[in-house]
Formats: structure tokens, C-alpha cells, sequence
């Protein structure tokens, strides 16, 4: 995989690595965070407060690679944290809601590079904001896909293996594997449904 490279310097812009779990992103995203530091760059990380499987000041990917971190409550958080950064990176964006799309926007129309990862589908198979808007204004994408832990199939779904409507429900193997489309089974009934609006 080749690193995006900008095509004038101080010109910012918007990565996105997005996919199902266990699919690599938080590893893509440490990768380039990583080349980045290496280059010298100087780098921000965040990640959402509710996402503390790991630990509270590292982001740590499923194969355990980790990188220092800063929590945050809401997406708005993130521009003073960004202040003095080239680089921003950003994982699990699907706990960040709408208003990270603004705020990625500036970043990168502020001459940031802006590498954000997260889910692109909840449980249900469905679309989960806000990565979808993130990939219609980012200038790079990046889709990375899993192993099915039922047939071995390239996977892009997330399978939640325990009953609960809530559309967020933190956690790793013990509540979620990676299926692909034709060993998905979505939810049924109420779960079906999620959250009422």
C-alpha cells in the first residue's frame, strides 16, 4: 500500500481507512503515523473517550501494535489537540458523530494531513455515520477487508455475536467477528430496528 503524498507542500487533506473490524485499520492508521514521525512530521493522535478496550492513552490495534494517544469527549475537541500538528490521526471516528466532518474539513483547508479510521457499517450492515460523509470529502480512501471466521472469504461486515439493539456496543472477539456478505446474518426483530429516533 502506497502512503498518499501531497501534491503541494501545505496543502492539507483527508484520508480515510475504513472497513469492518478486524479488518487492519487501526494498524494502517499506526503504519502511516508511524512514517510520519519517522519523517520527522510532527503528529497528533486521538481517539474517542468511549472506545477504552486497550487502555485510556494509547491507540492499540487487535494484533497488540500501540501508539501513544489523547482521549476525546467530542469531535470539537480535536482542533486545539490539531493545533500544532502536520499530521492528525484519528481512530474509531464512527464514536465521534457528525460533527467531525466539519471539523476534518478545516483541519485539512488549514494545510493538515487528516488520516481518520472507523467503521464504514454498524451491526446491521448499514451505513455508519459519520464515515460515509468523511469518504464523499476525502481525497484518499482506503477499504481494507477481513478474514470471514466462518468460511475464510474476504469479510466486510461486522457480526455482532450477542443480542442488544444499541447500535454501539464497545467491544472485540468476545462480541463481534468479521463475516462476509454471504455468511452475515443481520439482525431480526427489535434488534432490527435499533434505537428508536
Amino acid at each position: 500500500m502506497t502512503e498518499p503524498m501531497p501534491p503541494h507542500v501545505g496543502r492539507g487533506w483527508i484520508e480515510v481507512i475504513c472497513g469492518s473490524m478486524f479488518s487492519g485499520k487501526t494498524e494502517e492508521l499506526i503504519r502511516r503515523l508511524r512514517r510520519a514521525q519517522i519523517a520527522r512530521q510532527r503528529v497528533a493522535i486521538v481517539k474517542p473517550r468511549v472506545d477504552d478496550r486497550f487502555g485510556r492513552d494509547h491507540l492499540v490495534s487487535h494484533s497488540d501494535q500501540r501508539i501513544p494517544s489523547t482521549e476525546v469527549e467530542r469531535a470539537s475537541e480535536i482542533l486545539s489537540i490539531a493545533e500544532g500538528a502536520d499530521v492528525l490521526g484519528i481512530d474509531e471516528a464512527q464514536f465521534l458523530g457528525p460533527e467531525l466532518v466539519e471539523v476534518c474539513e478545516r483541519l485539512a483547508d488549514a494545510g493538515k494531513r487528516v488520516i481518520v479510521a472507523g467503521l464504514d457499517q454498524d451491526f446491521r450492515g448499514r451505513p455508519f455515520e459519520p464515515i460515509p460523509q468523511l469518504l464523499a470529502v476525502a481525497e484518499y480512501i482506503t477499504k481494507t477487508l477481513a478474514i470471514c471466521m466462518v468460511c475464510g472469504a474476504p469479510a466486510n461486515r461486522t457480526q455482532r455475536k450477542v443480542p442488544g439493539g444499541e447500535r454501539v456496543i464497545v467491544g472485540a472477539s468476545e462480541i463481534y467477528e468479521a463475516r462476509c456478505r454471504e455468511c452475515f446474518e443481520p439482525p431480526a426483530g427489535p434488534e432490527a430496528e435499533g434505537e428508536k429516533r
